[in-house]
């Protein structure tokens, strides 16, 4: 969020509205550091707050109509309580989604006008869906006087994606966006909903997190991830157990399963909660060699036993890691979307410009990048 974002939106909210609006609200996108395919595995998972956010000025209406405009898409769109029905398309889902569970939950939600901007990228895997959800239910809370936990908005952010949008998501994306603070990843506890707050000391080390969107289109991604989830579950179903995040004999396991694929799905979600475990601890310990090979081990392990990698993401981690990175992943739900990459500071440009000249003479469309920052969660800024 900028100063900047938070002016705009306040300023178009009081042209379009005639007054100026009762506060402004912003919520960050994430990135997951390590931890693919583990949440709905009952696993760990580590992400941390991107600067990168959804900024919201809203106030309440004296009648019974919500208006949603887009400053990003130049889109508006209104919507009252008889349209609040699950299956809604549209961006505007997520913010009709959350009113919705806000009223599932027994909370009374008076109408309101909202105007919103993202620098979110779009797509990418950083989660501008949840940060969309994350600032509506902190603006909401505010403005009715709701007292809500940040857990539990993250909870009611999540239903308003999983029941009223129809996307199957776990809870990181947006416990992320509520809980996170600034300089810390967030370690999270998929089954038990505990975290902890672990200090990314990158900086001390003359390190940074370098962002990178291959900008591939996400075409599998609904079908395959379907696909993957399927499998842990039925591979939880024979080993008789509630989550493979249970499994405490991996080989043991595996020989249980007669599915050679299924074996390797196993083996994917196993050796990757261990990863988070221990890039937590090589966070905390400021062992950031031990970080750059966990790294390393997720994208082989993603690659070759969850087969969630696509040939643009392969090559932007093998050609980053070529130009100085000390180690690379893809971070999101895979095929397709951004690399993470931890690269000396100052060389940003070098490993970019080496990735781009890569997917050039590979016929790839050229990516983008930023250096991520860890930043806070979901807030009232104004």
């Amino acid at each position: 969020m900028s100063a900047e974002d938070v002016d705009l939106v306040a300023r178009a909210f009081a042209e379009q509205h005639g007054h100026d609006p009762a506060g402004v609200w912003e919520a960050p996108g994430r990135v997951n550091v390590i931890g693919e395919h583990t949440d709905y595995n009952d696993g760990f998972v580590l992400p941390f707050a991107l600067a990168q956010r959804v900024t919201m000025a809203a106030g309440p209406r004296p009648d019974s109509r919500w208006t949603v405009t887009s400053l990003t898409n130049g889109e508006s769109t209104m919507f009252t309580a008889g349209d609040l029905v699950p299956g809604m398309s549209g961006w505007q889902a997520y913010v009709a989604g959350v009113v919705w569970a806000l009223a599932e939950a027994g909370h009374e939600i008076r109408a309101a006008d909202l105007v919103l901007t993202s620098d979110v990228p779009l797509g990418a895997g950083l989660s501008s869906s949840a940060a969309l959800e994350c600032a509506t239910v902190t603006a909401f809370t505010d403005l009715n006087d709701l007292d809500i936990d940040l857990l539990h908005r993250a909870e009611l952010a999540r239903r308003a994606e999983n029941e009223f949008v129809g996307a199957p998501t776990g809870l990181m994306d947006q416990a992320a966006s509520t809980l996170c603070t600034p300089g810390h990843a967030l370690f999270f506890d998929c089954r038990s909903l505990d975290s902890q707050q672990v200090r990314m000391d990158l900086g001390s080390a003359g390190l940074e997190l370098m962002v990178l969107d291959t900008r591939t289109p996400h075409a599998l991604v609904d079908s395959e991830y379907a696909t993957r989830r399927a499998s842990c579950a039925e591979a939880s179903h024979l080993l008789g157990i509630a989550a493979l995040r249970d499994v405490t004999d991996l080989d043991s396991a595996m020989r249980k399963l007669a599915d050679p694929v299924m074996r390797r799905r196993l083996r994917h979600v196993v050796t990757e909660n261990a990863r988070v475990q221990d890039a937590a601890e090589a966070l905390r310990r400021g062992r950031f060699g031990d970080l750059a090979t966990l790294l390393n081990a997720s994208h082989a392990s993603m690659r070759d036993d969850f087969e969630i990698t696509v040939p643009t993401v392969d090559l932007a981690v093998e050609t980053a890691i070529r130009a100085g990175a000390l180690g690379a992943r893809m971070t999101g739900g895979g095929f397709g979307g951004c690399i993470l990459a931890l690269i000396p500071t100052g060389e940003f440009a070098r490993v970019v410009n080496e990735v781009e000249t890569a997917f050039a003479k590979a016929g790839y469309r050229a990516p983008s990048a930023f250096v991520a920052v860890p930043s806070g969660g979901a807030r009232r800024a104004r």
